[in-house]
């Protein structure tokens, strides 16, 4: 694979899909597919193909949306987001695209669940099919591999990793360049990238979402990892519960297989990468790195004391770097547009954006309850105070505790604008901008109680 003939590659796929003018997107990550959203892919293609009208209309299945509590969710090229749709619904979505919405099924998108998010790791998801390589690099997919390897030099590509600021997005919020810094530095002549896909608190699947929706976007992540440190080898470990997350990274390996973005001699240069899975038990232990290491070499998924670390001896007692899902998600972003770009989002000591996933028994308007009182002794409820929590954040601890939060907030309940409701709702996956929100230190995110439910433990 050349830049050329990945250039070629982008400009046939962007042609194809220039060739229509009406497009209907449905989800079908495992959320709405769990709402039978497969179906309603089937009987819109069936509804298409029975008009005649394939020629003009495309029905693509695409990744997340985000909004997974009102699945099935379709989205049409003329900017309406449809919501709990039905396959008998299809006639009247397709009617849609040359008329009006249909009103009840239209889900708002100009509340701040949507409005407020800023996505970077999930800019494609909801957009891109995720199990076709042809979309992925029509949407800019794998230039940054491409410009890593022919215009830039290893320690390059880490200097700007450090210039982002990126941390890892595993738990524990490690600079990530440094991380790279130190594996690049190990001596050895074998090396190996893992990814740690073994999401095992309960709630969670930020890293499901983003393997389901964009694939390929983790494997070019590590792609870019395992030429700025040395390695030729990698691994993803993730956990045998996600099905439809392993299809589709087996699906994708084999496709940058297929077209040699993945192999010997990758883009005509020495670098030469190979990726394979191995499926973790459930074990939730298997999340830390030793652990995990031990489960990926076949032995029992048991921590080891530190040092060494697996910078210097992990795998097969070599130089290996593991990173998560997410961090190597935010990598081809940062190459393609720079360290700087990136670190110009978020916060002073922690950049970028970070996935989140809302998951149990949450308010959807998060007005249900008084969190306090405010100086005119009226009830002062969460909506209201959200706006400041930027302007206050840092007098705040990292873990937000709830006598804090009622402490440092009452006192803004008269002068501060009311906010409209925040549909975060059971099972909402969405990415939020770090820099608008009260989170100061990302490794830290800690319980947040409300009285009728809980954002429980958000990780980081």
């Amino acid at each position: 694979m050349t830049p050329e003939e990945l250039d070629q590659i982008a400009e046939d796929e962007r042609a194809e899909q220039g060739k229509y003018t009406e497009r209907v997107n449905v989800c079908v990550a495992a959320g709405c597919l769990s709402c039978q959203s497969q179906s309603v892919k089937d009987a819109l293609d069936q509804e298409v193909g029975s008009r005649g009208t394939k020629d003009r209309c495309q029905v693509k299945g695409v990744g997340c949306m985000g909004l997974c509590s009102e699945g099935p969710l379709v989205s049409t090229s003329n900017g309406i987001l449809y919501k709990k749709v039905e396959a008998a619904d299809s006639p009247a979505v397709l009617d849609s695209l040359a008329g009006e919405p249909v009103a009840r099924l239209v889900c708002p998108t100009d509340v701040p669940f949507f409005q407020r998010q800023k996505k970077i790791v999930l800019e494609n998801s909801g957009v891109i099919d995720p199990e076709r390589i042809e979309d992925y690099i029509a949407a800019n997919g794998y230039t940054a591999l491409i410009k890593a390897l022919t215009n830039m030099s290893q320690r390059e590509v880490i200097d700007e990793v450090t210039k982002s600021g990126l941390r890892g997005r595993g738990g524990a919020g490690y600079p990530t360049g440094l991380k790279w810094s130190t594996v690049s530095k190990s001596v050895g002549a074998q090396k190996y990238v893992i990814c740690n896909a073994d999401e095992g608190d309960p709630g969670a699947f930020m890293d499901r979402s983003v393997l389901e929706s964009d694939p390929h976007r983790v494997l070019e992540g590590m792609l870019i990892a395992g030429y700025a440190v040395g390695a030729s080898e990698a691994y993803i470990y993730v956990r045998a519960e996600y099905p439809l997350a392993i299809k589709r990274l087996r699906n994708a390996i084999r496709q940058a297989e297929r077209v040699g973005l993945l192999g010997s001699n990758i883009c005509g240069t020495r670098f030469s990468f190979r990726v394979d899975l191995r499926l973790g038990a459930g074990a939730f232990v298997c999340g830390e790195e030793t652990a995990l290491i031990a489960s990926v070499e076949g032995k029992r998924g048991t921590p080891r004391p530190r040092p060494p670390y697996p910078a210097m001896e992990g795998l097969f007692g070599k130089p290996t770097l593991i990173n998560n899902v997410e961090t190597y998600a935010n990598i081809a972003p940062i190459i393609r547009n720079g360290g700087e770009w990136y670190a110009q989002v978020g916060t002073e000591k922690s950049k970028g954006t970070k996935v989140f996933a809302l998951a149990g028994r949450v308010d959807i308007d998060l007005s249900q309850d008084a969190i306090g009182k405010g100086k005119d002794g009226k009830d002062v409820y969460l909506k209201d105070i959200w706006p400041t929590l930027r302007e206050v954040r840092d007098q705040m601890d990292s873990a937000l505790k709830p006598e804090v939060f009622r402490r440092l907030y009452r006192d803004f309940a008269e002068q501060n604008p009311k906010w409209n409701e925040i549909p975060a709702s059971t099972g909402n996956v969405y990415q939020w901008d770090p820099d608008s929100t009260y989170i100061q230190e990302p490794p830290f995110f800690e319980d947040f109680k409300l009285k009728q439910g809980k954002l429980g433990e958000i990780k980081g």
